[in-house]
């Protein structure tokens, strides 16, 4: 690892959107790579840095950036809303720009200014049919043949909805932690229980696959929104309530846009001693 990263060590980001929690490494100009090991290294709360995802920012080719993000297992995730949300937020600072576009798996995503402190991005539309989620096969995606009628969504990444009386009542760590292994979900899948506490407003507890029970998820948010309306719960225009704060949903034609808070809370460095042990 150590000679494949600067000798000074490799300076990195540490940035939340609503408490959902990222390292950020910007290798523009630089030959610094990530490897599984080290985003498993990093993520480590107790002696990396600690993450729910991690996030290396490239130069685009077709697009501003280029991302590419992994879990806290070290597996590659295609996105990840909330990290896209405070990128996009810092890089529009930096230039000045109203608006910018962001290359991540899930394709070539818009983000813009949205005034207020907040920052809004189109993580396009959302997948539908099942094998794109994918499933394992062929069912029906707003009720899947699994106890607690949930509902299956596609935002790059697959997504299990189930919308309960009560999502505080529920044991995610047990139930997030079971459903993400399904062998419906051929990749594992995203979990969320959601209940309505309002007229277009939802509280949502989530359990992303390779990290667990995290505050936020972007990409979360933008499933459940998109399942509550398609079971005509709400409209297509929602806030969903998280552990870490609120975050506002709107499907449109263009895509789902999500809005909301982001930080940088500090920069730091990561020695050459450490990464030497990775």
């Amino acid at each position: 690892m150590s000679d494949m990263l600067p000798p000074s060590g490799l300076p990195f980001l540490k940035m939340h959107g609503l408490g959902n929690d990222f390292v950020v490494i910007d290798a523009r100009g630089t030959d610094a790579a990530v490897t599984p090991a080290l985003a498993r290294a990093l993520s480590d709360r107790h002696r990396g840095v600690g993450f729910d995802q991690l996030a290396l920012i490239e130069t685009g080719t077709d697009a501003d950036l280029h991302l590419t993000f992994w879990n806290a297992d070290g597996s590659l995730s295609s996105t990840c809303g909330n990290a896209t949300r405070c990128i996009a937020a810092r890089e529009l600072a930096r230039t000045g720009k109203a608006a910018l576009t962001l290359r991540t798996e899930r394709g070539v995503l818009q983000a813009q200014d949205a005034g207020g402190g907040l920052t809004s991005v189109n993580m396009g539309q959302p997948v539908l049919d099942w094998q794109g989620v994918p499933l394992a096969q062929d069912v029906d995606l707003l009720h899947l043949p699994i106890p607690g009628d949930p509902v299956a969504t596609g935002m790059g990444n697959p997504h299990c909805s189930f919308f309960v009386v009560d999502a505080e009542a529920v044991d995610l760590a047990t139930m997030g932690a079971r459903m993400e292994h399904h062998p419906l979900f051929p990749e594992r899948t995203n979990v969320q229980f959601a209940h309505l506490i309002g007229p277009d407003h939802l509280r949502m507890r989530v359990w992303e696959r390779g990290t667990g029970i995290t505050l936020a998820s972007g990409s979360s948010s933008c499933a459940v929104a998109v399942a509550a309306a398609r079971r005509g719960l709400t409209g297509r225009r929602v806030t969903i309530t998280l552990d870490g704060g609120d975050i506002a949903i709107d499907w449109r034609d263009d895509g789902v846009w999500m809005t909301g808070p982001t930080a940088t809370v500090f920069a730091g460095t990561l020695t050459p001693d450490w990464l030497a042990g990775v």
